[in-house]
Formats: C-alpha cells, structure tokens, sequence
C-alpha cells in the first residue's frame, strides 16, 4: 500500500493503538493535519503548544499509555520543550512529532526552523529527524518503544515537510530490535536472594517508593502486600504518591524537605532500607552524608545509572519493580522461624511515638482567614479520595501531598523533576480526556495557573469537567516562604496583587467561576463545583502568608526540620 508520510504517520499511530492527540497545526505539520480530519484519532486542539505536551503527559500518566504530541515547526517546536523536560525528569512516556521545513531548506534558516532535535537532545530519551519516508514507520514504531519501555521517558520525532508530502509503501513493523538498547526487567536471583537475607536480619526495617513503583503495572500490589505481611513501614516521594495507601497503618506519609517527622525520622534511623523505583534526588535526602547513616541500602530500579549515582548502595538490583518484589516475597517466604510482627514490634512503637509529634497539624479559626490546608482536607473529604488529583507547582503542590490522601497509583499527577509551574491544568485535561466520567482535580496557586489559564479553552470547547481549586494567597507562595524564612521578610518580586479577578475569568472562558473568602463557605464552594458538569474554577482566598511546614533548609539534614517556623528539631 502505497501512501504519503502524513497517511504514514496516522496510519501507524492507528497501528499503536492511539485514540487520542493533543496538539496545534502550522504550514509545517499541515499535511498530517490534513489526514487528521478524516481520521478515526480524536484530535484536542489546545491553545499552547506547552499545553498540548503537559496534556499528553497528564494523559500518560493517569493511564500508563504513551501519550501523543503534534505541532509545528519553529516556536510551536520550542514551545514544547518545558513539557519534555517535564516528562522527561519523571519519566513519562510520551511521543511529540514536530513539523519542519524541507530538508533541502534545514539549515539555511528558513522560515520557521529550528533544530529541535539539537535543541532537545538533552531532554529526551531519543528523538529522530526523519530524512526519507521509507523509514518513517519504522522511526515511529522504534518511537513508541523507546518511549514505554525500560525507563520510560519522552521521545521526538522531527518531520520535513517534504518527508508528509513524499511516497513510500506502508507496512509497519511487528518487531523492533535496537542494537545497545535491552532493558533489564528480570531481577537476578542471587541479588534477590542477598536482599531478602538482609530484610530478614532488620530490626529497623523501612520501605522507600517512588515512582517507579507505579510505573511498573502491578508493583504496588506486591508493595502493599511484602509491608502487611512482613510488618515493614513504608514512606513515598512525592512521585510514589499512590504507590502505597495514603490512609493505611503502616504508611509513614511523604519524606524529605517537606516530608513528615515520622517519616524523616524513621528514614534516619532505619538499619534497613529497601529503596524501589526511587532515585535519592536532593529534596528526598538533603545534606547527604547525614542521609539514612545506620542503613544498609537495597536499591531497586530499571535503570542502572539511577543506582549509587546519589547514594551508595549496599545491594544493587536491576530489573522491573513488579518482577524484584514478586522474587522478593517469594525469597522471604522461604525464611522461616521468624514472628515478624514481634520482631519489628519495637520499631513500630518508637514510629508510633514520632507520630505523636503531628507536624501537620493546624488550627482552622472559623472567624480567621482560610488555611489552605483546611481546603486541601475538604477536598478529599467531599471526594472521599476518589479523584484523579493535579497540581500545579509550589506550596499548592506540597499542601496537596501532604493533606490529600492518595489510595491508588495514577490519581497524582505533578511535576515533581523539573517543578513546572502551568503544569496541573493542561495535565488535568489529559487526565479528563483519559477518564470522562472521573473527578479530576488541580489543585493550583495563583501564581501557577496562570502560566497555562489559556487552556481553560481547551476544557470549555471539549466539554470536559476538570475541576479547579486556586489557593489564592496573592504571592508567588514558596518563593514568598523562603524571603520570609532566609531572607529577613525581603519579598522582592513575589506579590501578585495585580492578579485577575479569576471568577470573572473563568465566566470569561465559558467556565464556571466560585469564590470563597470565609471558613464556612469552603465546604459550599465545593459542593457546588462537584455538582456542576463543566469546568469549574474555584477562587479560595487564603492566609497570605501561610508556610509550608514541615521544611528543611536546603543543606541540612532530613532530622532538622523547621516545625511551625520557629521550632528546629
């Protein structure tokens, strides 16, 4: 069958099982456009090429499918580039196909190029700069493999117009076979065999998870069940959120720089640590040579570069998080003559007495300004946790971890690598495309939603009911906590107090718009956005200079956390 490069493109994103893009045309991605129109593929045009990329993203995440990215060459290109780095610091799977000039053009700076290949090297997995049409659907079945396989990650594909427009025949690969590139996802035994033994000899036992876990169909299940079984207390990153039930005995809540006492603590003086799907970046183990001192280190991960790259690791297991943990239950089943609940029963009690230090608690004057963390607590408490939750990026996004309970994997989606402010509403609506008839939530400062509001079209048009809570504290919030903590109350360049009346804004777009200003009129607010089957956008005017707490310093140690701003443990 003989086809052009745009009826190749479609044809194979049909061949991958795609149902959904997100994208914006340009003259040099129109002939794909033009295919577009009569394809089964439905088509979200958004009004940010950012837009399209957080949506893919968003889409990817709360399903495990690759999402999908179309735009054209030049600014609608490098507009995409914050969306990759994005997905590309959580590794997200995710495909973005960019138009380009003609090759006999590339290079000669014409209208509208660049080399988003070059510009984007550092922050994709791969990516390709088709130059024959013979090869297109090869590229973009190598594309989609790359992107969902191993450490999943963002892939580019960079198409020439004369590429759309030229001939070949189609047929699309069945297999794929990259010389260099074999994934690892079977743990070796003899690792697996030494990590059991060493669990087993634990007083102090502590399990890590971070997002790897819930890339790994199936891992959270064999988590949930080797930490009920073997009484092992478990703390998440912010990306392992879900990973683990929110609400359950054995969860210890978030660590790190805005983590819990109970979980700093435990992570501080455990003597063993099973670190799965996580990475030890900066914000999990602060000053690092004070980072878990008595603990030997298991550290499982697909990607062999992520182990003893921060921390050095005692036992190093490479392979996929489902299949390590299935060989791990399986190992210490065959340890026998152990009372697990009564060996690490003076564990859990010293945890239960961290516990008691509650470093997020807080007091709600019903006559006082709102606290943030009141709203956070009667969204998942209207919602009974039965949402898919975004954030946007900053104290929104830690009063989001820290209060919403997350029960599943896929329901928290947020940038946690690169900290993309404008992330959590596009990602919402990638979320709402996947699900239709879920509740899906951002959770958003005034600050941060600003950077994609534009994308409110984008839900308004589709018709889908995402559903937004602005902390609305009129300041750029974290930056605005560090000036008040580090820099003697200097706020310089952190006031938003010429922000926009979001109600009449939200109307403005087509959505609906509610405000609360009072305690009483939160849990109202809510009610009536969740009632309402179109977007909402609530205005939640909160205490202006409220802190994230717990917070360590950057350089200190997990054990010294700022509680309440003025109490250093």
């Amino acid at each position: 069958m003989r086809l052009t490069g745009a009826q190749i493109v479609v044809e194979s994103l049909l061949k991958e099982n795609v149902g959904v893009v997100f994208g914006l045309p340009g003259g040099a991605i129109i002939d794909v456009y033009d295919v577009l129109y009569d394809s089964p593929i439905r088509h979200i045009l958004v009004r940010h090429e950012q837009g399209a990329v957080h949506m893919a993203d968003g889409y990817a995440r709360a399903t495990g499918k690759v999402g999908v990215a179309i735009v054209t060459s030049g600014p609608g290109a490098t507009n995409t580039v914050t969306g990759i780095a994005t997905a590309y610091m959580d590794s997200i799977p995710i495909v973005v196909i960019t138009g380009q000039v003609p090759t006999k053009l590339i290079g000669n700076d014409a209208f509208q190029e660049v080399d988003i290949v070059g510009i984007t090297r550092p922050c994709t997995k791969h990516n390709f700069l088709v130059k024959d049409v013979k090869n297109l659907a090869r590229i973009i079945k190598e594309a989609f493999y790359i992107a969902r396989t191993g450490r999943p990650g963002p892939v580019l594909i960079d198409l020439p117009k004369d590429v759309q427009q030229g001939k070949a025949e189609f047929e699309y690969p069945e297999k794929v076979n990259l010389r260099g590139y074999k994934p690892t996802y079977h743990a070796n035994v003899k690792q697996i065999k030494r990590a059991a033994q060493l669990l087993a000899k634990a007083k102090r036992p502590v399990i890590y998870a971070g997002g790897g876990v819930i890339y790994s169909e199936g891992a959270s299940e064999e988590l949930k069940k080797l930490a009920e079984i073997y009484y092992m207390p478990v703390t998440n990153t912010l990306m392992g959120l879900g990973s683990f039930p929110g609400n359950h005995s054995l969860w210890l809540g978030m660590l790190g720089m805005h983590g819990t006492y109970r979980a700093n603590m435990a992570i501080s003086s455990c003597d063993v640590m099973l670190a799965i799907g996580a990475r030890f970046d900066d914000r999990v183990t602060g000053k690092l040579d004070e980072f878990a001192p008595e603990a030997k280190i298991i550290h499982i991960d697909i990607d062999p570069s992520s182990i003893s790259k921060n921390v050095r690791v005692d036992i190093p297991i490479v392979g996929d998080c489902h299949d390590a943990l299935q060989k791990i239950f399986k190992a210490m089943k065959e340890i026998e003559g152990v009372e697990w609940e009564k060996k690490h029963q003076d564990w859990l009690e010293q945890i239960n007495e961290w516990k008691k230090q509650d470093a997020l608690a807080y007091k709600q004057d019903p006559d006082g300004p709102i606290k943030p963390q009141f709203v956070v607590e009667k969204l998942y408490e209207l919602t009974k946790g039965e949402a898919i939750v975004s954030t946007e990026v900053g104290q929104n996004q830690m009063w989001a971890a820290q209060y919403f309970k997350f029960k599943r994997p896929r329901t928290l989606l947020t940038s946690g690598g690169l900290g993309t402010m404008g992330y959590g509403l596009p990602a919402a609506i990638g979320a709402q495309v996947a699900f239709p008839d879920k509740l899906v939530l951002d959770i958003a400062g005034d600050g941060s939603i600003q950077m994609n509001i534009q994308e409110l079209a984008t839900a308004v048009g589709n018709r889908l009911p995402v559903k937004v809570a602005i902390l609305n504290n009129g300041y750029l919030g974290m930056v605005r906590q560090w000036q008040q903590l580090f820099y003697k109350r200097r706020y310089s360049q952190t006031s938003l107090e010429h922000s926009p009346d979001f109600v009449k804004l939200a109307e403005a777009y087509g959505a609906v718009g509610l405000r609360a200003t009072k305690p009483d009129e939160v849990e109202p607010v809510i009610k009536k956005a969740l009632s309402i089957n179109a977007p909402v956008l609530m205005d939640f005017i909160i205490e202006p200079e409220e802190n994230v707490y717990p917070m360590v310093p950057a350089g200190a140690p997990i054990t010294k956390m700022l509680l309440g701003g003025t109490v250093l443990v």
